[in-house]
């Protein structure tokens, strides 16, 4: 039998994915506008991704490698965008041998400039989907009246499950010293003074009612003396989907977003963890008095929608930070949700 990995396709119209009862479809769906993103000016300072030529400067010697150089990988803010899309593989292995469906994969605007939204053609053969809110403020990416329409109708139909992942939102202020403050503080020389994502997320929950704003980019809090991040706060005993089964910690990430809650209804979102944040250096997050951030939110079905909303970071969802037992155990969890 041949050990070499399958074939890579690519450029191709999905193919539908029959329903299987109790094995779901699951869908990711990257907000972002592929050309924009990977066409941005590199010598702009902020709101832009990095190139793959600073990736490799700043994490030399780690991509110092063939199969990284010019010969064979794109070198430019196109490189980094691949390295998302590699990142994700391991999920997708676990999902889809959990689910007997092969994880679909889907972007806004992609490589060769189709534009896809969010209709029949995603939703009618997926069951989980996870928007991963990676576009930059600036790219102006918002849900159409039509997409927030098309998924209120899909969350009405039995064993759907909407996960939104708007990522980090730093330096939104024109305080140029809290900018520094928010740098010094996650110390990824990779991120800009101001690096704001989200506004196909932020726009989806506005239309959707669910009082969710993600703020700021935080760096979790380390287990004293190790390099291994700290224990999740989880509420355990109202995660009823069981999302976090054998889940002390979800990934480490320099700059991860909280997820703030705009409403006191406890009833309509529950918060089922918190992120404990890493105090050595200061946070404007935590100068007023945090110490920890929501990292996981659920809110169960109501009379508008039988389908399931959660909410927890992309960066979850990928390997580039590393990946640990704990987090393949949660990427079951979601995979295996009932």
């Amino acid at each position: 039998m041949s050990t070499l990995p399958p074939a890579r396709t690519y450029n191709q119209e999905h193919i539908a994915r029959k329903y299987t009862p109790g094995k779901r479809r699951m869908s990711i769906y990257w907000t972002w506008s592929y050309p924009w993103e990977s066409q941005r000016d590199p010598a702009a300072m902020e709101n832009r991704f990095s190139t793959m030529t600073e990736v490799r400067t700043v994490l030399w010697p780690n991509y110092e490698t063939p199969e990284w150089s010019a010969a064979q990988f794109l070198q430019g803010i196109a490189g980094t965008l691949e390295l998302f899309h590699r990142s994700t593989l391991s999920f997708q292995r676990i999902a889809g041998e959990a689910t007997g469906h092969p994880v679909a994969v889907f972007q806004r605007i992609d490589q060769a400039g189709f534009k896809l939204p969010i209709d029949e053609r995603i939703l009618a053969d997926t069951d989980t989907l996870m928007v991963f809110g990676l576009d930059h403020i600036l790219s102006e990416q918002e849900a159409a009246p039509e997409e927030v329409a098309a998924i209120r109708e899909w969350l009405k139909r039995e064993g759907t499950c909407l996960l939104l992942a708007p990522h980090h939102d730093v330096g939104f202020t024109d305080d140029l010293e809290q900018r520094q403050m928010e740098y010094r503080h996650h110390r990824d020389a990779l991120v800009p003074r101001q690096q704001r994502f989200g506004q196909y997320t932020r726009s989806l929950m506005k239309a959707l009612d669910i009082p969710v704003h993600n703020m700021w980019g935080l760096r979790p809090a380390l287990v004293k003396g190790t390099k291994e991040i700290a224990p999740l706060t989880a509420f355990r005993d109202i995660d009823k989907l069981g999302l976090l089964k054998n889940v002390p910690t979800l990934n480490f990430h320099p700059h991860l977003p909280h997820y703030e809650l705009t409403t006191k209804d406890t009833k309509s979102v529950h918060l089922l963890a918190r992120q404990p944040i890493d105090r050595d250096r200061p946070h404007p997050f935590t100068e007023a008095g945090n110490t920890e951030f929501n990292c996981l939110l659920w809110m169960p079905p109501n009379q508008q929608r039988v389908g399931d909303i959660v909410l927890v970071d992309s960066t979850n969802f990928t390997t580039l930070f590393g990946g640990t037992d704990s987090l393949a155990n949660f990427w079951r969890n979601l995979a295996l949700m009932k």
